[in-house]
């Protein structure tokens, strides 16, 4: 690759149109339940000493009847690791720090103990080295055989229209990121995680691009589609209870163990957007 901006700039351009087709979405479902919530969007600037072109994002924040919290948030962020973070990451070191990063991410905690939580995030990072990574996984406090297996199917053929080796892997993968050691069990049902899909010529940026577009298709597939069929399931007191305990799980997994977490962390980005996917409410009993 000749000109790693312009492959960082589509891949921007892509996590946004995304990021807007999903809100549109997520704002369409609470329409149908007789709520006028909408994402309110707040852009942020990173701040880097030495550095006067370090990026920032917007983050997207719902708050209503279906969607209990809601963050999708946009960033596109470049500078330079400090020099023990660098020697943890993919083509860095301390005497190459620079990076650039863009993505999206997505956390949703439901109103609805009957409706599975989920995460989405899908990343293009430069560093000596340039490579796409990401996901979906689904987090029901409650769940569902159907749903399981229809969120899997959709991922499964996303990943087949590119490698048959990708759904296996990247499942797998997905099992063992999202496992909370301390606790002894997984964070939710599971899906697809990825990472270092290498670009190292323009055949492979478009070849690794071109998967990262279908797995947000297939997120924006398939996650609606779950939310509609269970989100005016009647619940009781003892399921809201199962839901709230379960996202104590959740919050410890993010605080502990979360990558894009550290990552936010360790690159000066914007502790609300970092944070955003902390449920609003959870309990330890």
């Amino acid at each position: 690759m000749t000109d790693l901006s312009e492959q960082t700039n589509a891949a921007k351009t892509w996590f946004e149109t995304l990021r807007d087709r999903i809100c549109a979405e997520f704002e369409a479902i609470e329409r149908e339940a007789g709520s006028d919530a909408a994402f309110q969007y707040t852009p942020w600037q990173r701040e880097e000493e030495g550095n006067s072109d370090p990026g920032g994002g917007v983050q997207g924040l719902m708050k209503g009847k279906v969607f209990e919290k809601v963050g999708v948030n946009v960033s596109t962020v470049k500078g330079s690791f400090s020099p023990e973070f660098a020697a943890q990451v993919n083509g860095a070191d301390a005497d190459n720090p620079g990076f650039t990063a863009t993505g999206i991410s997505l956390v949703a905690h439901m109103a609805n103990p009957h409706v599975p939580a989920v995460h989405m995030n899908t990343r293009f990072l430069t560093t000596g080295k340039a490579w796409f990574g990401g996901g979906a996984d689904l987090n029901p406090p409650i769940p569902y055989e159907e749903d399981t297996e229809e969120f899997h199917a959709r991922f499964r053929a996303a990943c087949a229209g590119h490698n048959p080796t990708y759904y296996d892997r990247f499942k797998q993968w997905a099992d063992e990121y999202f496992y909370i050691p301390h606790r002894g069990v997984h964070r939710g049902v599971g899906g697809i995680f990825y990472d270092h899909l290498e670009c190292d010529d323009d055949p492979s940026f478009d070849r690794n691009f071109a998967f990262t577009r279908d797995v947000g298709e297939a997120f924006l597939d398939i996650y609606p589609a779950l939310v509609r069929r269970r989100m005016e399931s009647d619940f009781t007191d003892a399921d809201k209870q199962t839901q709230l305990e379960w996202r104590g799980r959740y919050a410890e997994f993010n605080l502990v163990y979360d990558r894009g977490t550290l990552f936010g962390l360790k690159t000066g980005g914007n502790i609300d957007a970092i944070l955003m996917s902390l449920p609003p409410e959870a309990v330890w009993s």
